[in-house]
């Protein structure tokens, strides 16, 4: 059994994906080709924005907003402590302070209550300024854009999401990536919707911050001559093979986000009574990026997994250990705890998802499961 499950869609997309590999090594445009400029007026319009820069990860899709918002030395940027390391990462890339918010208990996204205490901390200690919050979708769930964007607002806060999880889930009937100055997403090969190596997108309905990052993407460059460089930016240009990847995958890709779905829900039932399933809040849907279970018992994790192994199924965490605790934070200012992340990250347990999941490998998961539970 396969924890994702890449050979069966590539199974499924092989002979339209080798017609577009064709396509490409014919015009010999392997940076810059037309799939590129294609990709990003496709994915503008699933996602309902007027604009999308592709570039080279889903990393450099949150330092680059980061770079045109001007966001340095001396200010705070406020990022969720349970989570991918990277949202934390392009924040200190910058020069900027990582300032760690707690998330709520159900869906681990960021708790807009911490984010109003931690905004306070940082204004009342005087040290740094707040610029910035970047909410992450996680698992493939939007965060609560309806409660965090006016908080943002009212502290004059820039807003980029970090939708590298969440492409394809809903917030509110408003798709991910469709909320803050800037959205965020990667396209790296496990995502929702990845490509056969790194890559990643940025969104925006700001023509002016749109064509920042169009510069700052091509290291700065000035689109009226390309050996003048109007500012100081960064080499993430995605690939045109990488673009037609994804073309490819987008074709299918309601299909498989309709299996996702149906997938989760044959988790729910089956899991359901041995484990704490994922909590999709009211109003959302979920990508299912990953389905993420929290165990009764944390401390047989461990135990758990490698019964879990020992029957075939693959397991991982997302993740163990909160970005507050992260060696390369160490000295990171800290602004008040936050156990609820500390207590997700001791409890959570993920299991096989992808849209290719049949309901005999999910019935093995549970029974596997029941079996190491007990």
């Amino acid at each position: 059994m396969q924890f994702i499950d890449l050979a069966a869609q590539q199974a499924r997309i092989a002979p339209r994906l080798a017609e577009a590999m064709r396509q490409v090594l014919a015009e010999g445009r392997y940076i810059g080709g037309p799939q590129v400029a294609e990709l990003e007026q496709r994915l503008a319009a699933y996602v309902g924005r007027r604009f999308c820069i592709a570039c080279a990860s889903g990393t450099d899709a949150l330092i680059l907003p980061l770079l045109a918002m001007g966001v340095g030395p001396g200010d705070a940027v406020f990022v969720p402590d349970f989570t991918f390391f990277a949202t934390a990462e392009a924040v200190a890339a910058v020069g900027a302070v990582p300032v760690f918010v707690d998330v709520r208990p159900d869906t681990y996204n960021m708790d807009p209550d911490d984010l109003r205490r931690k905004i306070e901390a940082v204004r009342a200690a005087g040290e740094l300024t707040p610029r910035a919050v970047i909410p992450v979708d996680l698992f493939g769930q939007p965060a609560d854009y309806t409660a965090l964007l006016p908080l943002a607002a009212q502290y004059g806060l820039r807003v980029i999401e970090d939708a590298a999880q969440g492409f394809g889930g809903t917030w509110q009937g408003r798709k991910a990536c469709a909320f803050g100055d800037v959205s965020a997403t990667s396209f790296f090969p496990a995502k929702p919707l990845g490509c056969y190596g790194d890559g990643g997108a940025m969104f925006t309905d700001d023509p002016a911050l749109d064509a920042l990052l169009r510069s700052l993407r091509v290291h700065g460059s000035d689109p009226a001559d390309k050996y003048n460089n109007l500012r100081v930016g960064r080499n993430s240009r995605l690939d045109t093979l990488q673009a037609a990847v994804l073309l490819c995958k987008l074709e299918v890709f309601s299909d498989e986000l309709a299996a996702r779905h149906a997938a989760a829900a044959r988790y729910d039932q089956l899991l359901g009574p041995l484990a704490g399933i994922p909590a999709v809040a009211p109003g959302a849907t979920s990508s299912y990026a990953q389905y993420t279970l929290r165990l009764p018992q944390p401390a047989r994790r461990p135990a758990v997994i490698a019964a879990l192994r020992e029957q075939g199924v693959p397991a991982m965490v997302y993740y163990p250990r909160p970005l507050h605790a992260q060696t390369a934070f160490a000295g990171a200012p800290d602004y008040g705890p936050c156990p609820v992340a500390e207590a997700a990250a001791a409890a959570v347990l993920s299991v096989p998802m992808h849209p290719y999941l049949t309901p005999a490998d999910q019935t093995a998961v549970g029974r596997a499961l029941a079996a190491a539970l007990a």
